[in-house]
């Protein structure tokens, strides 16, 4: 099988990917920066022997630099990059969007939008929400925070939108009698002192380790982060509209179908997320 991991030369996305290509699969980093993504083709390669990897570069924050994305047939997407900011100022992408929200959700909008004619029919659509999102909600008049820009907050509802996106998708994908299935998925608590290195990709030092060692009783690292992503890619008894996170409060520990947290149930806010997106980003991604 072939997956595309968007932002799988750094992070979850990293590690999502060398565990699909330890699995098996052909991967497909997607990443705006070919340095960076040719660093983490080296490591997963230095991980996994016979590792199928390569590069495909994608800019979620450029809304026409997608139209060029050329992955051949995909049997699932996972759709991981993102941007946090922690401080002001606000920032735009390219197409003058919310810099969080615009690459987040509106990228990965549009991406699903240009790939859908390369995905396989039974292909899985797996988005990487954040446990960040679990207490946000979304304002529809100021959706970009133009009015009222807090980095978190942002965020927060960039994710949210994104999974509220998927969850929406995954209902019109049964409308429609597709056998495609779009997936939601977290990583929990991840840390990077709770993450093991990988050279040129990422380092933890001794201190930065014994100093993580505690937290580690409620959160891990990025490795574990990426499991359940890629159960959700893999995993026979996944199904569309679930949500796969870490089995220990939903911060850590393996894989486990989580229920839907109460803002994602709500299906009149995803409709909307929906029709403001198809207005934002000009394509539709089952029109």
């Amino acid at each position: 099988m072939r997956v595309l991991v968007t932002g799988g030369n750094a992070g979850i996305g990293y590690f999502a990917a060398e565990q699909l290509a330890s699995a098996g699969a052909e991967v497909v980093i997607g990443s705006r920066d070919p340095a960076k993504a040719e660093a983490a083709l080296t490591s997963i390669r230095s991980q996994v022997a016979g590792a199928k990897v390569r590069h495909v570069r994608i800019d979620l924050a450029d809304l026409a630099s997608l139209e060029a994305v050329d992955t051949g047939e995909l049997d699932a997407v996972v759709c991981n990059a993102g941007v946090a900011l922690d401080h002001p100022p606000r920032r735009e992408t390219a197409d003058g969007h919310e810099l969080m929200f615009g690459t987040n959700h509106l990228g990965h909008f549009a991406l699903v939008a240009r790939l859908m004619p390369v995905l396989a029919p039974a292909a899985r659509i797996v988005t990487t929400g954040s446990f960040a999102a679990k207490s946000a909600s979304l304002d529809f008049a100021d959706l970009q925070s133009e009015r009222d820009y807090q980095p978190k907050r942002a965020y927060e509802r960039s994710k949210l939108a994104q999974m509220l996106f998927a969850l929406e998708l995954d209902r019109r994908l049964r409308a429609a009698g597709s056998q495609r299935l779009s997936v939601l998925a977290h990583p929990g608590g991840a840390l990077d002192s709770l993450t093991p290195s990988r050279p040129r990709v990422h380092t933890r030092t001794t201190g930065q380790w014994l100093r993580g060692r505690p937290a580690g009783v409620l959160l891990q690292g990025k490795d574990a982060g990426a499991r359940p992503a890629v159960r959700a890619v893999l995993g026979p008894d996944v199904t569309g509209g679930q949500l796969w996170g870490p089995r220990v409060f939903g911060l850590r520990g393996r894989p486990r179908l989580e229920p839907l947290w109460a803002n994602l149930a709500d299906n009149a806010a995803a409709t909307r997320v929906w029709a403001e997106s198809v207005t934002l980003t000009g394509v539709d991604p089952l029109a």
